[in-house]
């Protein structure tokens, strides 16, 4: 299945985190738009053909040190479907290519 997904977690609270809206947007500038759910997630950001390019997601944590996070990443269509889950702390976050 191609498409890009998320998945954010609170690590200060050790929960998922419900209500951050993320946005992305393709390599043609194109955006698309989500909410995470109880559990953390949003599996349908986006669900169409990859195209070759830099995507970029951003999250409006609205965090005391983060307002919002920034993660571009460059995708090939060949290695099919992108999962990028984020872990937050308050003054430090992870992200890697989630399976």
């Amino acid at each position: 299945m191609a498409g890009i997904s998320t998945h954010v977690l609170d690590a200060a609270l050790g929960r998922p985190a419900e209500g951050i809206a993320v946005l992305l947007t393709d390599p043609d500038g194109e955006t698309f738009t989500g909410v995470t759910d109880a559990d953390g997630r949003v599996g349908d950001l986006y669900t169409g053909a990859l195209r070759p390019g830099t995507y970029t997601l951003v999250f409006a944590v609205a965090g005391e040190f983060y307002p919002e996070i920034t993660v571009a990443f460059t995708a090939d269509p060949e290695r099919g479907h992108y999962h990028v889950p984020l872990l937050l702390s308050p003054y430090g976050y992870t992200t890697y290519r989630g399976s």
